[in-house]
């Protein structure tokens, strides 16, 4: 099953925009979109993007919206990707 995760991004170089990310068997696609009529494009994490990631996460676990092991999966897979 997927688990997605979503949040806005100001930037004052880039201005608003909205990132996506989707975690599925251990692994994970980052997406961002611009503007509500533009499409979705791949999105390169930045160490602020896990952390709201973890946050979000983090958020859903005493809700039981996801598991606890869902999280620590999460987490090692910023741990292996080194951000």
């Amino acid at each position: 099953m997927s688990t997605e995760f979503g949040w806005w991004v100001k930037d004052p170089a880039q201005g608003k925009f909205q990132v996506r990310a989707s975690v599925h068997g251990g692994n994970i696609e980052w997406r961002r979109k611009q503007g509500h009529h533009s499409s979705w494009e791949t999105h390169p994490p930045t160490p602020d993007d896990w952390e709201q990631l973890l946050y979000e996460a983090g958020k859903r676990v005493p809700r039981r919206l996801l598991s606890p092991k869902q999280f620590e999966e999460i987490r090692l897979l910023r741990e292996r990707r080194g951000t």
